[in-house]
């Protein structure tokens, strides 16, 4: 039996969240057909195929049947670089074909009614008849396909039905405002995609590379990683990569929202997307165009627009009983008057029919996914990267914040401020802190070493690399025997400290100082201090936390004197000296009392991300900080946690508007069809015109900023 291998499918006319549920139950009843998913919001369909059970062209036959059309299917999950698909004219496409030939065939047989009056219910029902093929022939394909009760079901029902009684006028204005209906359903779509796809626009198709001394127009894709590209003042960057040579300022703003210039200088990194301002670069290249910032922001949007909120799900949960349950009350309204109180027929036919078209449930399966959709696209927009719908839900509801210290509260680059030598000179204890912490990637431990290479140290030799304890110290044999760098805590542990020294590493902590211990064995060597200043927004993004009710508070392993003294000056509660499993525990009693979010920098805090309600990773464009939680900061702003809760509130607030304009319009349309008022096609216009008020509120978060 043959493996099965990746296909991909891009489906044009699928709009909405019930058209993917459609095709998704169509297309799993396929055999050797796996790992469906399919994505409304930007028209894909992806899963893995058994060649020699289902061919893939039975999938585009299957698709093309429920009425959609595929296109550019291929076994390649994604292509290079994220490509701009080409949009043409509304009266070009599938559904505007449709608007137009429904309109004609109504004005024809109004045009004919004019003169051949005798006629008039014939040529409307000609119209009528003709129209509701295509609609018929959908809801047939999605009836044997899995989908008996598909909007397309109850129009055709209301129409034939309108018919039979003689209403045959009305059936065909029905038809024409469905059809014209499902054509604003794209419209609207296509603008929602329309603001992720600009992104693309950001990132230029061909790059100048530099090899040998000489330089070369080569197409951005090609570019490999270790490639050096020469960016001139006005052009973008064409990939991610390292300033090695020259200095400008570079506008980030259409990647991070960063509005301000960024100096670059060697060893700065730079993002694909962004305009080099007035000097020339030149760049190494540590991203290819597939994998670069704006390659995968592009793809976890699109991922994230996979994934359902919990609201879509219960809508999707609830529209599944929903639309059977209309068509028995329907039912109900068309057979109890006549039968029990001796209506007449024809008159609770057509009110019954009319409740078939108000029952319509697009505004309502809509509501919520168009809402999510556009509020992670304003977020990418902002530089406020969000994966998933269940994300963006939570962080509206977070009652807690926490924050680690080091690198997102602060700077992350502490500098050494302070050298207490116990046993040796200042030099000698720099020297051996150094080589104890030469391979390390915590921030302190690089502090050292940069100082000490400041200082021209040379560092003594070390056999075998550094061991670390998570929170404890970092130990490191030398020619001489064991050395470690570590917590005052840890070297209390190890052997007892003078009272001078104690006291030093009291005054020291008191000035919002960090101060680790040099041991050789068990004799104390030294003290080094060190300080990271806090982000120059920290405190404003604490206050405007604190203004929203939201509780924050710093969780570091680091001594309680310096933590309490940064988180005095922050505004914020502090829980200090936690351990790794401390910091989890605490996360864990955070949580059960509400949902909190948990803030790092994607690395030494993954499993605090991970176990929180939702993880945000502090990190301007990082691989961790992309990959590692549920939501990231490009900006790398404190303040940007509070425009993520104000985005994720102004979602739901967005939704309950959509749940309230679906459900509202149909209640009180209902009403009026019980007492005669509402027509036919008043009854689908007013679930359409919910559709359109639903999607154009969702549209509205597009274009969201967060107040300050």
């Amino acid at each position: 039996m043959a493996a099965a291998s990746p296909y991909r499918l891009r489906i044009e006319g699928m709009d909405c969240a019930s058209c993917a549920l459609k095709i998704e139950t169509a297309v799993q009843r396929l055999p050797g057909v796996s790992d469906i998913n399919v994505n409304y919001a930007n028209g894909t369909l992806a899963l893995r195929v058994d060649e020699d059970r289902t061919a893939p062209r039975t999938i585009a036959e299957k698709v093309r049947a429920l009425g959609y059309t595929p296109v550019d299917a291929g076994a390649e999950p994604e292509p290079a670089l994220p490509t701009k698909r080409v949009r043409e004219p509304w009266w070009q496409g599938a559904k505007g074909r449709l608007v137009l030939m429904t309109a004609a065939l109504f004005a024809l047989a109004f045009l004919l009614a004019q003169v051949l009056p005798q006629w008039e219910q014939w040529l409307y029902s000609g119209a009528a008849l003709i129209s509701v093929i295509p609609f018929a022939r959908r809801a047939v394909a999605g009836a044997m396909s899995g989908s008996p009760f598909t909007i397309e079901t109850l129009m055709s029902v209301a129409a034939l039905g309108a018919v039979a009684i003689g209403e045959a006028e009305e059936a065909a204005v029905v038809i024409v405002l469905f059809a014209v209906g499902e054509l604003l359903e794209t419209v609207a779509a296509g603008r929602a995609r329309a603001g992720i796809e600009a992104l693309i626009d950001l990132v230029p198709r061909v790059a100048l590379r530099e090899r040998s001394g000489a330089i070369e127009k080569v197409a951005a894709e090609e570019l490999a990683v270790g490639d050096v590209v020469v960016v001139r003042p006005g052009d973008r960057v064409p990939s991610d990569g390292t300033v090695i040579d020259g200095a400008s300022e570079v506008d980030e703003a259409p990647v991070t929202g960063e509005s301000v210039p960024v100096l670059k200088e060697a060893g700065a990194k730079v993002f694909a997307g962004s305009i080099n301002a007035n000097g020339e670069l030149r760049v190494e290249i540590s991203h290819v165009a597939a994998d670069n910032t704006i390659a995968r922001i592009i793809h976890m949007v699109e991922e994230a627009q996979e994934s359902k909120a919990p609201t879509a799900r219960m809508i999707d949960r609830f529209s599944r009983w929903y639309t059977p349950a209309a068509m028995a009350v329907a039912a109900l309204i068309i057979v109890v008057p006549p039968l029990a109180f001796g209506g007449d027929w024809m008159t609770w036919i057509y009110r019954g029919l009319a409740t078939l078209l108000i029952a319509c449930p697009c505004a309502l399966v809509i509501s919520t996914p168009a809402a999510i959709a556009s509020g992670l696209a304003a977020g990418a927009r902002q530089g406020l990267l969000i994966k998933g719908g269940a994300a963006l839900e939570t962080l509206g509801k977070v009652a807690t914040v926490a924050f680690d210290k080091t690198g997102t509260l602060t700077r992350g680059r502490p500098q050494v401020t302070d050298i207490v030598p116990v046993g040796g000179s200042e030099e000698s204890v720099l020297a051996v802190a150094a080589a104890v912490e030469r391979n390390t990637s915590h921030p302190l431990g690089v502090a050292i070493v940069e100082a000490a290479e400041a200082r021209g140290l040379d560092l003594p030799a070390t056999f075998g690399g550094g061991i670390a304890t998570p929170g404890k110290a970092v130990t490191a044999r030398l020619k001489e025997g064991f050395a470690s760098v570590g917590s005052p805590r840890h070297a209390a542990e190890q052997a007892t400290l003078e009272a001078g020294t104690a006291e030093t590493i009291t005054a020291l902590e008191s000035q919002g100082k960090t101060v680790v211990v040099l041991m050789k064995g068990k004799s104390v060597e030294g003290l080094i201090a060190l300080r990271d200043e806090p982000r120059e927004d920290a405190a404003e993004g604490v206050r405007r936390l604190t203004d929203r009710g939201v509780r924050a508070l710093m969780l570091t392993g680091d001594n309680r004197r310096t933590a309490e003294a940064i988180a005095a000056h922050l505004g914020l509660e502090a829980r200090a000296e936690l351990l790794p499993d401390a910091k989890l525990a605490e996360i864990g009693r955070l949580k059960a009392a509400g949902p909190i979010a948990m803030v790092g920098d994607g690395i030494n805090d993954a499993p605090a991300l991970a176990a929180a309600s939702v993880g945000v990773a502090m990190g301007a464009g990082t691989d961790v900080a992309l990959e590692t939680a549920d939501a990231a900061l490009l900006k790398n702003r404190v303040t940007g946690i509070a425009d993520l809760i104000a985005l994720s509130q102004a979602t739901l607030g967005n939704i309950w508007q959509n749940i309230a304009i679906a459900l509202g319009l149909k209640a009180v349309f209902l009403v009026t069809t019980l007492f005669g008022v509402t027509t036919l096609w008043m009854a689908i216009l007013a679930d359409t015109g919910a559709t359109v008020l639903v999607t154009a509120n969702a549209l509205r978060l597009i274009a969201y900023k967060p107040s300050k």
